[in-house]
């Protein structure tokens, strides 16, 4: 006959393999639920989450992709500590965005398309300003500035609409100093700026 003790162990073995199925039932409930209240928006076996984030073997964040409720979306990928490194985003006007950052926050490099025909492409140093920007406008002008260490456009090449250059040089008070362009007729101006006010205008020979 059956003792006492081991009536009592196989009695628990089938209560805990019960509990286990209970468990795992309710489980597939939940996550029947859940593709229950997501089959309206999802097709063809589509996921539809507002938020996704991928974690590495020792559970750290290494990729979110998320919308936010302004209406922009992006894709954070980090890096193995978890510091945000690039993003590939939307801002909430429609503009694509891609941003590298250093471990610390700082943006070094970004690309940007404003109003679907802009894009203006920058680069920082760590912890500084920009010192080099390249840019298209809407109106059809381009636009290269150098910066120096404060973040102040220091030299300026660009092209108007009608693609006529130019170079501006600028001192650090942010004082027009030299202006060289080609205007539309293809005459070109020369004009020097003395610290005193003087200005100087190359002779119509050389111009």
């Amino acid at each position: 006959m059956e003792n006492l003790d081991s009536r009592m162990e196989r009695l628990e073995r089938g209560y805990r393999r019960m509990q286990g199925i209970a468990f795992a039932a309710m489980a597939l409930a939940g996550v029947g639920l859940g593709v229950a209240v997501l089959k309206d928006e999802a097709q063809g076996g589509s996921l539809v989450v507002s938020r996704l984030t991928l974690t590495d073997a020792q559970g750290r964040t290494r990729a979110t992709l998320a919308t936010q409720g302004d209406g922009s979306a992006g894709l954070v990928l980090s890096d193995a500590s978890g510091n945000p490194r690039a993003l590939l985003g939307v801002t909430q006007d429609g503009s694509p965005r891609l941003r590298f950052s250093t471990d610390d926050g700082n943006t070094l490099a970004e690309l940007t398309v404003y109003s679907n025909e802009a894009p203006r492409l920058a680069f920082a140093k760590k912890g500084g300003p920009e010192f080099f920007a390249v840019g298209l406008f809407a109106d059809g002008s381009s636009r290269l500035e150098l910066a120096d260490p404060d973040g102040r456009p220091r030299a300026i090449l660009g092209a108007d609409e009608y693609g006529s250059p130019g170079l501006l040089l600028v001192d650090r008070t942010g004082q027009p100093r030299a202006t060289l362009r080609v205007s539309p007729s293809n005459s070109a101006s020369l004009v020097l700026e003395g610290h005193d006010g003087e200005v100087f205008r190359a002779p119509s020979s050389v111009q």
